[in-house]
């Protein structure tokens, strides 16, 4: 028996020496400098098997075919070729051309089918792995802002929201990421986290851009824009490679402070069946310091007069706890009415309006920028070729970062995951996917400088600690009994008496670096009821299937596509974010789609029409078609006249139908039906004079569909109390001027909120224009754009008691409640009534000159416009430059192993407008630099570059750290 399993042993070994090999070495040149080509493809054809050429453009392959067979010699950037094999040990020398433009690079993303640039029937932006190198910023997810067109707002050093064509905001809502085809958001913020759960750099094949609508293809929420990035595939791109980026972050306000960002990636090929992959990468930093302390008029305001030391009323920017306010008035009636003062103190104290104390943001936040990623993929190939392919992928994501909305939120210990089942082919594929996620230990800072604030307030007669929901009165009622002290014991100016009461209200206040400010900071922090405690919780769930066929295969007259997509959210945020505080809030909506593209004239004239179907579960259906012509114009093809008309809309997000947030200074609601009913209000403080008014306790609540029903538009609000101020300023007693201008108050009018559509027009104009040794890319485009039933936030005040009148006038009660300041601001999801367009041109121009230096040039104009007058209490938020000016001029082989790149950006000043704060972006020029040095010996590359070179520190926006200066030096191996 031992001798026969010997003998079958030694036949199955002597076949496998037998078994035919080939073996193929050669040399990977580039065409137009005339040096070796590092890192080309070389495979065999429709086969996994291959190598790539060593930094000396020289590559061996032994492979089990016989010849004759064919290899394809590629690289990015460069036009592929194929060698045919026909005998043993060939040795082969291939020229690759570098494509003159970027205009010949191809995409696949404009039509979900392989094309040219030049020949892409609408906008595209594309960067790729090569771009990545020679970048000149410090990932390359800040390279994306080099790119025609595309805007990057900066919350904190790792979270970045990309925008195209205006309407930005870092909840960018309007705008869809995609990798590797899964939906890079947030299920429960709906907007994506930067690249919190993205990709290693060392894992980008290419990253596509869309700028404008893209709903017929990518459905409901690619409204504004979509970036498409694709991976690596591991039978394509093998081997071990790592990066290891170190470096300052400068910034006037935290100093200097280090950073690393590393990543590690391996692919392996087991055979032609089944290949692996697995990427980690660790990036930890400084946060940029949010120090603006300039004062505001509250939540979602504008910059006001004064500053902390100037105004009773202080409400900074990056200051939180000072959002509690009162009219002393109101406090001096109380405690004379219970015996705490005496009548006379009626004429002593003033009737000012005096906040609380905060503690400014640098002292709530951890300020520490943390990513950890980690991704794996196995690829399996059923037939042994690239005809069909099964690929699981799964990817983890866990960091810090900061993230500014209606508040500023310090994102802790954020998990997300994701997980892919895809099965595709040349001509189709099917996915589903999971999403996700955990909130770990973030909190909102607004709520914890309030709830921190009513931690260590003292009564003024036993000197013990009140109760939190008793803090807020307490600390006022101090200041009052201060004030009053300080002013009847003489000598002291108001102003001093003002200081001696904030000093009284004070006593044992919790001081930042202190044990007791920790311990109190850790409850707060660890405390979801919002009462009490910031902190943020969510575990929300995403279900996806998505598939696409493509019939070219089997339609010879034209290229024609189909697919669909269905889509479930399990919204649970135990009602810190949804009003889902009974159990998780479900959600879903599917789409339909088909394209047919045909090319006539010689393939000179190329039409493109599609259309999509879109159902989501609580509103009717959308249609949403593009047409799009496109002729390539010249001998040879290289002038390209395009032109295109497409509808999109965008179905509410979840958080416009489910929101129930409080924000410390009101709250944002959902209009979805049921909503409103499930919404209820924290407890609002009712004013002495309104509790004997209405018969209310010191609190009361409100619902959503109170607010929907009987509630005051914001606009009207402010006229009003301007005009009662007037009135009362020239003599008029207060109650009269109250109720002589009541009718300026007027019930907010609004309807639930439904999808919103856009109605785009562009044309433009792509040409590679022949120039002695190259070319001169150049890529212009015009587009208007028409929305209806724009999405916004509208701003309302919800009286805490009193109504409206059948004819839709306030009754007494509702005047009265607010003369008594006793309102809420609330901002509801819905539809603006207001005409809104936009419109824009965008020029890039790019070539070499003086024989391979790369020069680049882009100019992008972007306006919009709506009818104030129709909806007054309307804010765009556009949150975009009218004008925006890039250059790029660098070499990748100056002289031999040494490349460089610059990068220079301007846009003017704009208006920024939140839920945070309004206001005015200054003008900014930004120059980015790297030289890098190639060691083939080491299959390395050295890069020293920085970011902000001029240290001029600039906003993002309003309320966000000013970004200083970065400075970096990164070792890349084996990529």
């Amino acid at each position: 028996m031992i001798k026969k399993l010997l003998l079958v042993a030694f036949v199955l070994f002597g076949s496998s020496l037998m078994m035919a090999q080939t073996t193929i070495s050669g040399t990977v040149n580039d065409a137009s400098l005339g040096g070796p080509l590092p890192g080309a493809n070389i495979k065999v054809s429709r086969k996994a098997v291959g190598t790539t050429t060593d930094f000396d453009g020289k590559f061996t392959l032994t492979v089990t075919d016989t010849p004759p067979f064919t290899l394809e010699i590629s690289s990015l950037g460069y036009g592929t070729k194929t060698v045919e094999i026909t005998k043993n040990n060939q040795v082969v020398t291939v020229d690759l051309t570098e494509n003159a433009t970027s205009l010949d690079e191809v995409v696949v993303s404009a039509s979900r089918t392989p094309e040219r640039v030049m020949e892409s029937p609408v906008t595209i932006e594309r960067f790729d792995s090569r771009a990545i190198k020679n970048s000149s910023s410090p990932s390359f997810y800040d390279a994306l802002e080099n790119l025609k067109g595309v805007d990057i707002n900066s919350s904190g050093l790792t979270f970045k929201s990309v925008n195209t064509r205006g309407f930005a905001s870092f909840a960018n809502e309007r705008f869809v990421q995609l990798v590797d085809g899964m939906d890079n958001s947030s299920p429960a913020l709906n907007f994506a986290l930067g690249n919190l759960l993205g990709m290693s750099e060392l894992d980008v094949k290419s990253v596509e851009i869309l700028p404008g609508a893209a709903s017929a293809l990518y459905g409901a929420n690619a409204f504004n824009g979509i970036m498409l990035m694709r991976s690596k595939s591991p039978f394509d791109d093998q081997g071990i490679s790592a990066v290891v980026k170190t470096g300052i972050t400068s910034q006037q306000a935290a100093g200097d402070n280090g950073f690393v960002d590393t990543s590690v990636r391996m692919a392996y090929v087991f055979d032609d069946y089944f290949a692996a992959k697995a990427t980690l990468s660790y990036l930890e930093g400084e946060e940029w310091h949010a120090t603006d302390y300039r004062n505001t008029t509250g939540v979602g305001g504008t910059y006001a007069p004064g500053t902390r030391d100037t105004r009773l009323d202080y409400d900074g920017v990056n200051v939180y706890g000072d959002e509690a306010v009162i009219d002393l008035k109101t406090v001096v009636d109380g405690l004379v009415s219970n015996g705490s003062l005496p009548t006379s103190a009626l004429g002593v104290v003033p009737n000012v309006r005096v906040s609380r104390d905060g503690y400014n943001e640098v002292d709530l936040m951890s300020n520490e920028a943390k990513s950890l990623k980690f991704g794996a993929a196995l690829h399996y190939r059923p037939l042994g070729n690239d005809r069909v392919e099964i690929i699981w992928n799964s990817k983890f994501g866990r960091g810090n970062t900061i993230y500014q909305g209606q508040n500023r939120y310090n994102i802790a210990n954020f998990f997300m995951e994701q997980h892919k089942l895809e099965v595709r082919g040349k001509n189709f594929f099917v996915r589903g996917y999971y999403t996700g996620e955990d909130a770990g230990d973030s909190y909102d800072t607004r709520f914890l400088g309030l709830n921190l604030n009513n931690q260590w307030v003292r009564n003024p007669v036993t000197n013990q600690i009140v109760a939190p929901q008793d803090a807020n009165n307490t600390w006022f009622a101090r200041y009052v009994l201060g004030y009053f002290n300080a002013a009847t014991q003489g000598g002291l100016t108001d102003s001093q008496a003002h200081v001696a009461a904030r000093n009284f209200a004070n006593v044992g206040r919790l001081v930042p670096g202190t044990p007791e400010f920790q311990a109190a900071f850790d409850k707060v922090t660890n405390d979801p009821d919002l009462l009490t405690g910031s902190k943020f919780r969510d575990n929300t769930n995403l279900y996806h299937v998505d598939a696409n066929l493509n019939l070219r295969d089997y339609i010879d007259w034209a290229e024609v596509q189909f697919g669909g997509s269905y889509r479930r959210f399990k919204l649970n945020s135990f009602g810190t974010i949804y009003t889902d505080g009974t159990g998780p809030i479900r959600y879903s909506e599917y789409g339909l789609y088909t394209q047919l593209q045909k090319k006539m004239m010689e393939d000179r004239l190329k039409f493109t029409g599609s259309v999509r179907y879109d159902k989501a579960q609580n509103f009717d259906g959308n249609f949403s078609p593009r047409v799009s012509l496109a002729y390539a114009a010249g001998e040879t093809k290289n002038h390209n006249f395009r032109a295109s008309f497409q509808t999109g809309f965008r179905n509410p997000t979840t958080q416009d139908q489910y929101i129930g947030l409080a924000t410390g200074a009101g709250v944002l609601i959902g209009t979805a039906e049921d909503n409103l009913d499930r919404y209820t209000s924290l407890p609002q403080s009712v004013s002495t004079a309104g509790q004997g008014l209405s018969g209310l306790g010191a609190t009361t609540t409100f619902t959503g569909r109170d607010a929907f029903t009987r509630a005051f538009s914001a606009t009207s609000l402010a006229t009003y109390g301007a005009a009662v101020a007037q009135a009362i300023a020239g003599g008029t007693n207060p109650q009269q001027a109250a109720l002589a201008n009541a009718g300026l108050l007027q019930k907010s009018d609004f309807d639930l909120v439904k999808p919103e559509k856009v109605t785009s027009f562009e044309v433009g104009y792509r040409s590679a224009i022949p120039t002695g040794d190259t070319k001169i890319g150049i890529d212009f485009s015009a587009y208007y754009n028409d929305y209806q039933d724009f999405i916004a936030i509208k701003n309302i005040a919800v009286p805490l008691y009193g109504g409206f009148n059948a004819d839709g006038t306030p009754n007494a009660l509702a005047v009265a409640a607010v003369g008594n300041g006793d309102y809420t601001g609330v901002g509801f999801r819905t539809n603006s009534k207001a005409d809104v367009s936009s419109y824009g041109v965008g020029l890039g121009i790019n070539t070499k000159i003086f024989k391979g230096y790369n020069l680049g040039f882009n100019y992008t104009w972007s306006r919009f416009s709506f009818d104030q007058a129709s909806d007054p209490d309307f804010e765009p938020s556009f949150n975009t430059p009218e004008h925006k000016i890039k250059l790029q001029f660098g070499h990748s082989n100056l002289f031999e192993n040494f490349g460089f790149n610059i990068n220079a950006r301007w846009q003017n000043s704009f208006l920024w407008q939140s839920s945070f704060l309004e206001g005015t972006v200054d003008a900014r020029t930004v120059l980015d630099a790297q030289v890098n040095y190639r060691i083939p010996s080491l299959k390395s590359v050295i890069k020293v570059g920085g970011a902000n070179l001029t240290g001029e520190e600039y906003l993002s926006a309003p309320g966000v750290g000013a970004i200083g200066s970065q400075y970096f030096i990164s070792w890349t191996i084996n990529n």
